[in-house]
């Protein structure tokens, strides 16, 4: 799909009968083509109107509906549905928003308008309807380039295109996920080949010790800022080579090293082929480590520097973020599998094999000792982040061999919290709410402290009522999607008929979507079966769970725990208080954020890095309930959600998940659930509803992508471009 052109007749002197079917078309399919339109709730309005239906059967991609619609056909459902003026005034704002460069980022970050930050991420999640993100870190990577794009920071990104996305979870009739696996149509995405300056498409090549690696290179535009992401499919590379990009995450270790290979040294290559000269290279996580590599060939083959010297001056330029202290979450290789893979870019270098593979190990000489991607990251890089206080605590103490002489407090890791993509995740009703109740220029200014204060002039009443409209919008998407899984396991007509109807809106919702990796503890609460039942059953204060979320297909432990869950709907005890929606995307993500009473979120203390579904809710009104880890360490302060436990661990992990139960089943008993029923004579819950105001005042600007972009942009990508020297200020 090409990205057209904006410059057309302004959209303010169109009127509908000079707009001729076609020029409609088109100018709908150029706000489709450029993914601002993710994030703006009056355009998602506007292309849902076009055909309610198919919209949510085509996991609202407008360009696969705006596919099936004929000029005249979309011509006349405008005249129908009076869309002329919204579509006029959609595309005069995209015009206007990309032409605007009277932006945070012109005033704050100006040295990186001639030399950018590339920024490399494995995922991007943008939206449900471009399936190339599995998770946390994707979605982190889309709200990170959409901040870029709403500060004007000069960025540009790179990652893999994978045509087959992330699987498509479904569960059997014994509750085990089924993975699925999709071609997306190249046809139906905001998408296009990359042209050098010469016009012709990019390709790049890699060379290993077996063959040469051939990778196309796309365009999307997302914002203001452009993602190019590299794809294998392309003739000339071998039919395993042709799938090599096809599915995130999955295969084997060699599979793996040859995607980071692609994403890292081919997104650099690219990078140069585009004319694209960055100021900075920011690494997130471990997975394009390889790319500083190459830009350190580049420099001794351009300026004829030393290996040690072309070293130092690319660590200065890089960035690199860790996101997880779990040991699996870091990528490591044997040295067979380095030398044939980077075995043609280490004679560039002018290295040995030791050489490199001391890059990737703490200790250097030792031969026993994997290549861990992480190392290449920490060492090749002079700005090095963690994403929450705790976890720059932990990541300091987890890679301290790596400086033995400095003392922990010492090692230069230090931490910029994780923030979520403000619009991309308000509800529109809560939207329209903010925009009476705060600044006008809100919006402009979501990560600064004082804009949120206004929160507490809201009448509780109107903030009540519209968490209880989302809510119910919530229960309506999950019975449907319910009734839906039901017959497709070919359930009965009344199996059918209760899905579509569990769950109370008046009942106390409790939410809890993740991957279902096994520290995150997602049967906590299942540890005392009869005092979970006795909560879900109180005659006068019952609870209800929702609960969604993914496992690897390679993790069979969390693959049990969810059919474990998903199985509570044959206990009788439970009497439909427990469902499982298959197949957590961004859009499932969406709807529980926005509409659930209570986030729970209940890791093994300190293994969640920062977690960001919990500051999504509370944009929405959410409470959240978690353990002291990860962001909500950092966050809670009494009166603004909900803690488990005092953020004490023991040295074994069962009598800390004994522990952790006990306190989750006391804080719902004593505090949650009296606070959510304990009602005025207007029936409002006053303490909830405050507490909700709290929640929104003290974290909605803190814990805002606008804050961690300017924070990213003064302490590490201003510096880095400016070639200023490392300090350690924003930890």
């Amino acid at each position: 799909m090409s990205q057209l052109d904006l410059s057309t007749k302004p959209a303010a002197t169109v009127t509908s009968s000079e707009l001729s079917a076609s020029a409609l078309h088109d100018k709908c399919l150029a706000i489709a083509s450029n993914l601002w339109w993710t994030w703006q709730p009056e355009v998602n309005n506007l292309f849902r109107d076009i055909d309610p239906i198919r919209w949510r059967q085509l996991d609202h991609n407008p360009i696969a509906l705006l596919r099936e619609l004929s000029p005249e056909r979309l011509a006349q459902r405008a005249s129908e549905m009076v869309l002329y003026s919204r579509i006029n005034h959609a595309f005069r704002q995209l015009k206007e928003y990309t032409a605007n460069k009277q932006t945070w980022g012109a005033t704050h970050a100006g040295v990186l308008g001639a030399r950018p930050v590339a920024y490399f991420s494995a995922e991007f999640g943008i939206h449900e309807s471009l399936p190339i993100y599995s998770g946390g870190l994707g979605v982190l990577s889309g709200d990170h380039i959409k901040s870029a794009s709403g500060l004007g920071v000069p960025l540009v990104a790179v990652g893999l295109f994978y045509d087959q996305g992330y699987f498509r979870q479904r569960l059997d009739e014994a509750g085990y996920q089924v993975e699925e696996y999709q071609d997306t149509k190249v046809e139906n995405l905001p998408i296009e080949p990359a042209i050098s300056s010469d016009g012709k498409p990019i390709m790049v090549s890699l060379q290993t010790r077996q063959e040469t690696l051939l990778a196309k290179v796309w365009k999307m535009l997302v914002g203001r800022v452009e993602l190019y992401l590299l794809d294998c499919d392309v003739e000339g590379n071998s039919p395993q080579d042709r799938h090599l990009t096809s599915r995130l995450y999955g295969g084997d270790e060699r599979t793996r090293i040859r995607q980071e290979l692609v994403l890292g040294v081919g997104g650099v290559r690219a990078l140069r082929a585009l004319g694209i000269t960055p100021g900075a290279y920011h690494l997130n996580e471990g997975h394009s480590a390889f790319g500083p590599l190459e830009v350190v060939r580049q420099s001794m083959q351009d300026e004829a520097h030393s290996f040690d010297h072309a070293l130092r001056e690319t660590a200065q330029r890089t960035v690199f973020t860790t996101h997880t202290p779990v040991p699996a979450g870091h990528d490591r290789f044997d040295g067979d599998l380095v030398e044939e893979h980077l075995g043609p870019l280490r004679d560039e270098l002018g290295i040995s094999y030791e050489q490199l593979m001391g890059l990737g190990r703490v200790e250097p000489q030792n031969e026993h000792e994997s290549f861990c991607m992480t190392v290449v990251g920490l060492k090749l890089s002079r700005r090095a982040n963690a994403v929450s206080s705790l976890h720059g605590h932990v990541s300091r103490r987890m890679w301290a061999h790596l400086w033995p002489w400095r003392v922990e407090e010492e090692i230069p890791i230090g931490h910029i919290t994780n923030g979520v993509h403000v619009p991309s995740w308000l509800a529109w009703q809560m939207r329209q709410l903010y925009d009476r109740i705060l600044p006008a220029n809100w919006i402009q200014r979501m990560g600064e402290a004082e804009v949120w204060q206004h929160i507490q002039n809201v009448d509780p009443g109107e903030l009540w009522e519209t968490h209880n409209a989302l809510k119910n919008l919530l229960l309506v998407f999950t019975r449907r999607r319910l009734s839906r899984q039901s017959r497709r396991r070919g359930e009965s007509d009344a199996a059918v008929d209760a899905a579509r109807n569990v769950l109370d809106p008046n009942i106390l919702t409790i939410g809890f979507g993740r991957r279902f990796a096994t520290y995150k503890r997602a049967n906590l609460l299942f540890q005392d079966l009869d005092r979970l039942c006795a909560l879900l059953h109180d005659s006068e204060r019952p609870i209800q769970l929702i609960f969604a979320g993914k496992a690897h297909p390679k993790d069979e432990p969390g693959k049990k725990l969810i059919q474990e869950i998903a199985n509570s709907r044959h206990n009788p005890r439970f009497n439909d208080r427990i469902v499982f929606i298959e197949d957590y995307d961004v859009n499932v993500c969406r709807h529980m954020i926005q509409g659930v009473d209570v986030w729970l979120n209940n890791p093994r203390r300190p293994l969640e890095a920062s977690g960001t579904s919990g500051q999504k809710v509370v944009l929405n009104g959410g409470l959240n309930l978690s353990i002291l880890d990860g962001w909500w360490a950092e966050a809670y302060n009494g009166e603004n959600g909900f803690a488990i436990g005092n953020g004490t661990q023991h040295v074994s992990d069962e009598i800390t998940d004994q522990r952790d139960a006990e306190n989750l089943y006391n804080v719902l008993e004593g505090t949650v659930i009296p606070m959510f029923y304990d009602r005025d004579d207007d029936g409002l819950p006053k303490a909830w509803i405050q507490r909700m105001m709290n929640s929104i005042g003290t974290l909605a600007w803190r814990f805002s992508a606008h804050r961690m972009l300017m924070d990213y942009a003064r302490t590490c990508y201003v510096p880095a471009a400016g070639g200023l020297s490392c300090d350690m200020n924003f930890r």
